[in-house]
């Protein structure tokens, strides 16, 4: 099947008419995207939009041999404008099956909020899952068949590619176009940045894309530090890079402080941000984790556990210190950079970066930030990727 994105927007298209924010006044060029509509072989238009015969011309395509319309999602806005020739939009109903004269057969897949999603299964046998903004498949059951092609909201529910992960429909060599594109995201290097962290790809419109032609998979690293400062974000961009993804366990070093409302109020935060399917332990005894077969693995933050293993050895003491607890906490950190350096989880660690601000003023602070630098430096050191985040913009220092 060859598959033409007349548009890879948001409904609204990118740039948002009359959207005065940093991301619209950016999406210039290739990286201005119309509303999603997939034209495929020439026979099957998925989303009819504004402008898509206009935007198939420009792609050297013609509408006239279009013989199905189908919708996947209600439509906000101006009524489009209908081309003359083509056949009336219409939706198929969940579950049921529609075969063209033209040889492709479409399914429609139920989802878990208004609309359709389009199993498409061309002449060739190659098959293709079309999924509208926002939304996911309901009802997956596990052991389905790879797909060749999906195109769905990657950044606006990244969900719904774990959920596609969890069951198999999406396989190491399923080929993933992010499509709807909105202005949450900037365009340009940054978009292309977050997809890679999913394993997708985006493409500009009016380009044709081979189903089942062989694409290289962005390399996703299987260890990551994210470092930063203070409210840098480092915790969300870790977060993100993991949303896409199945079976996450997130790690909390941190625990609980009773009496102490900030705390309590950062934790809540925190889960409140993260998907419901992950699960949460609360432990610092991390090379155990390291060391087991298993899903993904979040790690926030590598400061406190370096606080836990420095009260663990009397590191704060002066004389322990100096008799012993040096070494035991440096045995504590070889035994961690150890286990990682054996895992075969995919795991993203979050830590802070403390050594460009203020020199403490007590010998315990400088002692702190001292071992979190060597800490630091250490397990980065067995990462594939590290991003140092800054103001919420992350600057890749590796990989």
């Amino acid at each position: 099947m060859e598959l033409t994105l007349l548009g890879t927007g948001a409904p609204a298209g990118l740039p948002r008419h009359g959207c005065p924010c940093a991301a619209c006044a950016t999406a210039v060029g290739d990286e201005a995207r119309a509303a999603t509509a997939l034209l495929i072989d020439g026979a099957l238009l998925l989303d009819l939009t504004p402008g898509a015969a206009f935007a198939a011309a420009r792609a050297g395509y013609s509408l006239t041999g279009v013989v199905q319309v189908l919708l996947s999602h209600p439509h906000e806005g101006p009524a489009v404008e209908f081309p003359a020739g083509l056949p009336a939009p219409g939706r198929v109903p969940d579950g049921r099956e529609l075969a063209l004269i033209s040889g492709h057969r479409v399914r429609a897949v139920p989802l878990d909020s208004p609309g359709t999603g389009y199993e498409v299964t061309g002449p060739d046998s190659t098959r293709l899952l079309y999924l509208p903004p926002g939304a996911a498949p309901a009802g997956l059951t596990d052991s389905a068949e790879p797909y060749d092609m999906v195109l769905l909201d990657v950044l606006g529910r990244p969900g719904a590619l774990a959920q596609l992960r969890a069951t198999g429909a999406v396989g190491p060599t399923t080929d993933l176009l992010a499509v709807h594109l909105d202005h949450t995201v900037p365009p340009g290097p940054e978009l292309h940045r977050r997809l890679a962290a999913a394993g997708a790809r985006a493409v500009p419109d009016g380009e044709t894309v081979v189903v089942g032609e062989y694409h290289a998979v962005p390399d996703l690293p299987r260890r990551t530090l994210v470092l930063g400062g203070a409210r840098s974000g480092k915790s969300l961009e870790a977060e993100r890079r993991l949303a896409a993804f199945p079976d996450v366990l997130y790690v909390a070093t941190g625990g609980t402080r009773d009496g102490d409302p900030d705390w309590a109020a950062r934790i809540t935060a925190h889960r409140e941000r993260r998907p419901g399917s992950w699960r949460t332990t609360e432990t610092c005894d991390l090379p155990p984790l390291l060391g087991q077969d298993g899903g993904p693995l979040l790690i926030d933050c590598l400061a406190l556990w370096l606080t836990d293993a420095m009260d663990s050895v009397g590191a704060w003491d002066d004389d322990t210190w100096t008799h012993g607890g040096r070494r035991a906490l440096h045995e504590r950190v070889d035994a961690l950079v150890s286990a990682l350096r054996a895992t075969t989880r995919t795991v993203v660690a979050v830590s802070n970066e403390v050594g460009s601000g203020v020199v403490p003023a007590t010998a315990s602070g400088r002692r702190f930030r001292d071992e979190l630098g060597r800490l630091n430096a250490a397990f980065a050191a067995e990462c594939e990727q590290v991003l140092l985040i800054v103001a919420g913009q992350a600057l890749p220092l590796r990989g």
